[in-house]
């Protein structure tokens, strides 16, 4: 019999079961949990069960939500339940269930009772390298409460300029105890970061979600999920994501445990709809979202009049399958008779729109739509997203990821560009009138979407013109991953596309045919040398502090003091010294110093096992690494 997926544990049961633990028990957790995921089997009566043995069988019993939420739904028939560890081995290995998905289904079900509710909460914005969480979402919130607008687009003054009120006593109890959590196991590391550690780490994060700190609730459950996936040796884990999580994790806990923090940096429980009035929007593109936990569906990027942008989401469990299939798929909003492909080439008029302040559209009782024509890329509003520069796109992008103190999110960018050629796994082209060279890499590099396929095809035509929309990699030198391109106006060599595509080919679904291309070759002047794409990122030492702050992630203090000492210390710092590092070197032999910095009693006892001075040390080294990378990211785009 084939072994059952275990159901998500909430990060508060499974934290009381680890703390109930004996000291004895707790350092026995992490062998306990090996094997537990292959010996569960389905119940008749829908139950989980994971025996141990002859005398002890753990039942799990999800809740309406499909998760473990609350202590009696795990159970052990041995003679220390609930105190045993074949119960806490059960729970920890079972995933970690998102607080914002059982949100969802308590919405949900006052929706089936008439009552107005919040929406389950939208999908991520999707990347390419590091899928965010899934969370169900398919254009179906009800309406809710109202709140301020969307977001406005980027260049246009928000309208609400009300000071930010400060952190709550609780609110800056809470954070303490998720900083003092993080910065252990921090220390520990991810070979002495076990269960033990990471749920010491999981009741901070229940303590702050409880005290109305639901960002960085969230960012201690993706560095739990981190070290997990890190320790299991998990396919897709890169040890930097881990490392950035706890730079996100550190620096937000430190914010608000200062008490100098603003209301922004509390974030928000769930994604508020509130009533948008009366919009018309016209579409964009398609993009494909894909999770690494096997959701999938579209997300169809609009328009509207005043530049403001908005999406329209629609994710559920499927992978790549769904992906596909979702971008035909209908658009439930408001009795619209259009699906993905005709929204994104189409438009539409709402009456009674509810609209997140992020700019998603929701699907209420209330909400009525009317297909309207859409609008070329060379109309207004769609025209405006190609008359900016690049640069300033970008660092405004960069800069508005700073002052959120997290990982910065990229709205899409257009621009015009000419093919060069191809260069490895990505597309070369230089932006139009004389920008610089960018990188064209797949927004999405999975083989069952035509995104690679169609970037390859491109790559045939040099000197090609091409209007191109997509989503910069803030984390790479002058990188775009495109999601649609189009014909220039005016431009002879450029894409000859059907006219039913309106001017515009969704890269992740339309697949580019040679009869969309013109004949012949350019007949421009020599294109620059392929190889000849300048990456400041590369070419700075700076990956030395990123390797070193990965090896504390990786190996805790103690490899972060090997690192520091000897000829290691002088290959980590002397070229950060002679490439005008000052600061960078400067942080990182601070860093160095700090973990190998043990204070002993003459009995050789620990007279200070803090790990706050260490925790300290290595953010400031991440930060500065970020902002260091940050800078060469945005010169890379001038």
């Amino acid at each position: 019999m084939s072994p059952e997926p275990l159901p998500p544990v909430a990060p508060d049961v499974l934290a009381d079961a680890v703390e109930q633990l004996s000291a004895r028990l707790r350092k026995k957790l992490d062998a306990a949990i090996e094997g537990c995921a292959e010996r569960a089997v389905r119940a008749a009566d829908g139950s989980l069960d994971v025996r141990f043995g002859e005398d002890a069988l753990v039942t799990l019993r999800p809740g309406p939500s499909g998760a473990v939420t609350e202590a009696g739904q795990a159970v052990c028939t041995c003679l220390l339940a609930p105190r045993c560890l074949h119960r806490a081995a059960a729970l920890g290995a079972a995933p970690i269930a998102d607080p914002e998905a059982e949100a969802g289904a308590e919405g949900e079900a006052e929706t089936e009772t008439g009552a107005d509710a919040d929406p389950a909460p939208g999908p991520p914005e999707p990347t390419a390298d590091r899928p965010a969480p899934p969370r169900t979402d398919s254009a179906t919130p009800t309406a809710t409460p109202a709140v301020p607008a969307p977001a406005p687009a980027p260049g246009q003054p928000s309208g609400n300029t009300a000071p930010p009120a400060a952190p709550t006593p609780a609110q800056v109890r809470a954070a303490t105890a998720l900083w003092e959590a993080a910065a252990e196991a921090l220390s520990a590391g991810v070979t002495a970061g076990g269960a033990v550690v990471q749920a010491e780490l999981l009741r901070a994060a229940h303590t702050a979600r409880l005290a109305g700190l639901p960002r960085a609730e969230a960012a201690a459950l993706r560095v739990v999920r981190g070290l997990r996936a890190a320790r299991e040796h998990g396919r897709g884990q890169r040890l930097g994501d881990l490392a950035d999580a706890f730079r996100d994790l550190l620096s937000g806990a430190a914010l608000l445990a200062s008490g100098a923090a603003g209301a922004g940096a509390a974030g928000t429980a769930r994604r508020a709809y509130g009533q948008g009035g009366s919009l018309r929007v016209y579409g964009l593109c398609r993009e494909p979202v894909l999770s690494a936990t096997g959701y999938g569906g579209v997300a169809t990027h609009l328009v509207g009049p005043d530049g403001s942008r908005y999406t329209i989401s629609d994710v559920r469990p499927g992978g790549p399958a769904r992906a596909r299939g979702a971008g035909s798929a209908s658009v439930a909003l408001g009795g619209a008779v259009l699906d993905h492909a005709g929204l994104a080439r189409g438009g539409l008029r709402i009456v009674g729109a509810t609209v997140s302040p992020d700019g998603r559209l929701g699907a209420g009782r209330g909400v009525n739509a009317t297909p309207l024509r859409g609008v070329d890329w060379s109309e207004e509003p769609a025209a405006a997203l190609f008359a900016g520069t690049v640069g300033g796109a970008v660092a405004a992008a960069l800069d508005a990821g700073a002052r959120e103190g997290g990982a910065p999110e990229a709205a899409l960018l257009g621009c015009d560009v000419e093919v060069v050629g191809a260069a490895g796994e990505y597309l070369v082209a230089r932006v139009a009138g004389g920008g610089p060279l960018l990188r064209l890499r797949p927004a999405h590099p999975h083989p069952e979407l035509p995104h690679a396929a169609n970037l390859r095809r491109i790559a045939e035509h040099p000197g090609l013109v091409l209007r191109v929309l997509g989503r910069p990699d803030l984390d790479r030198a002058a990188t775009l991953r495109p999601l649609a391109v189009g014909p220039v106006p005016g431009e002879p060599y450029t894409l000859r596309l059907p006219e039913e595509w309106l001017g515009r080919a969704d890269l992740g679904y339309d697949r580019l045919q040679g009869s969309h291309f013109p004949r012949g070759a350019a007949s421009a002047g020599p294109l620059a040398p392929v190889d000849a794409v300048p990456d400041p990122l590369a070419d700075a030492p700076l990956w030395r502090v990123r390797r070193l702050l990965e090896t504390g992630v990786a190996g805790g203090r103690r490899a972060v003091a090997e690192a520091g000492r000897g000829t290691d210390a002088a290959a980590l710092l002397a070229p950060l010294r002679r490439a005008g590092l000052g600061g960078a070197a400067q942080l990182a032999a601070a860093l160095t110093a700090e973990a190998d910095r043990r204070p002993r009693d003459a009995f050789g006892r620990l007279t200070d096992a803090s790990a706050d001075g260490y925790a300290r040390a290595w953010l400031a080294s991440a930060v500065h690494l970020a902002a260091a990378e940050r800078s060469l990211v945005a010169a890379s785009w001038s």
